[in-house]
Order: C-alpha cells, then sequence, then structure tokens
C-alpha cells in the first residue's frame, strides 16, 4: 500500500482485499438496494413539499445535504428522518448558499459529484428543482462502500435530470489523477462544480478550484478540524468566498 496514498485510495485498497478474501464483490449491494428504496419512498413525501414551498431551492438544497446521512462507510446505521429534521431547523456552520444560487444560475454547465445510494434520490429532487439543461451527474468508476454507480444512479432515473457517467476510478472519492479522460473533459470544461459528500471533499479541497462547492455532514473530527466546524455540522462550502 503507497504510503503517500490519500485516505480514499487507501479506503479502495482495502476495499479489493476485504472483496479478495471474502469472496464476496459487492458487500453493501443490500444495503445500497435498501438506501435507494427508502430515499425513493421518501422522495414522494417530500416533492409535492418542495414544490410547493416558499423556498423550494432551499428546501431541496437541505433534503440533499440531509441524504449524505446515508453513508455505510461512516456508520453502521443511521436515521434518515431525524436527520431531515435536524438539517431543516439548523443554521449551516458553513453557508455559502446564495453563492451557489447565483452561480447555478450563471453556469452554462454543470457537473455534480454524487456520493452514496440513497443520497443520489435526494440529489436526483435538488437538480429536478434547479431545472438546469446541462448538468452531469458523475458517480464512482466501480463498487466501492455504498457509493453509488452508474446501476445505481440509473435504478433511480438519474438520466431524467442529468447526463450520468463514471468518473473512471473505483475509490470512495473523486481522485483527479485517476479518473477517466471522458470524465476529466467533463470536469475541466464544467463552469460550477457541486460536490456532495466527506469522501469528495477529501479528494478535492486540495485542488483550492473557485468553481466548487461542497455539499456535506461532517463525519469526523480530521475534516471538522480543518474546516473549523463541529462534527456532525452541515456545509455549503466555496473555498474562494
Amino acid at each position: 500500500m503507497n504510503s503517500l496514498a490519500t485516505t480514499p485510495e487507501i479506503q479502495r485498497d482495502l476495499n479489493i482485499r476485504f472483496s479478495a478474501i471474502s469472496g464476496v464483490v459487492d458487500p453493501f449491494a443490500e444495503e445500497k438496494a435498501e438506501s435507494n428504496r427508502l430515499a425513493s419512498k421518501l422522495y414522494t413525501v417530500w416533492k409535492p413539499k418542495v414544490t410547493t414551498s416558499d423556498h423550494p431551492f432551499e428546501l431541496a438544497l437541505r433534503l440533499s445535504i440531509a441524504g449524505n446521512i446515508m453513508d455505510y462507510g461512516a456508520n453502521n446505521s443511521f436515521d434518515i428522518h431525524q436527520t431531515i429534521k435536524q438539517v431543516n431547523a439548523a443554521d449551516f456552520s458553513i453557508d455559502h448558499t446564495d453563492l451557489l444560487k447565483q452561480r447555478i444560475s450563471q453556469a452554462k454547465r454543470i457537473l455534480y459529484l454524487g456520493d452514496n445510494a440513497g443520497e443520489i434520490v435526494f440529489d436526483k429532487l435538488f437538480l429536478e428543482t434547479i431545472g438546469h439543461p446541462l448538468v452531469t451527474f458523475a458517480v464512482r468508476g466501480g463498487i466501492t462502500l455504498n457509493d453509488a454507480t452508474t446501476k445505481d444512479a440509473e435504478a433511480i432515473g438519474m438520466n431524467s435530470v442529468a447526463r450520468v457517467i463514471s468518473n473512471g476510478f473505483d475509490a470512495p472519492s473523486t481522485v483527479l489523477e485517476k479518473s477517466s479522460a471522458e470524465f476529466s473533459s467533463v470536469y475541466h470544461s464544467a463552469d460550477l462544480i457541486i460536490s456532495k459528500g466527506q469522501g469528495n471533499l477529501e479528494g478535492l479541497i486540495h485542488e483550492k478550484d473557485p468553481r466548487i462547492f461542497f455539499l456535506l455532514m461532517v463525519k469526523c473530527e480530521v475534516m471538522a478540524e480543518q474546516l473549523n466546524v463541529q462534527k456532525g455540522s452541515f456545509v455549503v462550502f466555496n473555498q474562494m468566498y
């Protein structure tokens, strides 16, 4: 294992070794399917609430961030219902929502970096609310933890609101130097990049790219310290703000 590898790359190596030892290709297959099912059920409840809300953008954004709790890499269980209540009532520790809304209105091409199965259903609702005509939604390049793949994105109908592509690398993050040529082309041509989850934050925070907005629940002390927030905080974060 490379001592200079990033945390997501180390997790990738562990995943490969676990699968080789256990003979289980997709250890979280059942959890991913159940997460997509649960989130899809909640979608039918929250879609009309977003549509009739006085602030549909903000509500859909908060639901998308609430969906980030659906992470078996960080938790062996979670309560999405309670998290939705928390996020809807919370003051974000870093809140660049207004800037994000402005940048979305100005962007010609948006790249949206997905994270976990289940969570992507709430991302779909957010994208429906945005209604932008040129969005590419990127998922992992292979099976890793309970992160979303093209199979998950297709299962929840993401292709109805965005072009779906793989990033070409099976780590629980976006690792630019290991990504596919197709993903790299989309990444570099995007006017705005919306990055969901802590894994993508870990892979991209050192890029200091003004196009990126990080949307997530902060799940560990290391990243909490790096962002100067409390563990468990919710953030909408642009480094250049």
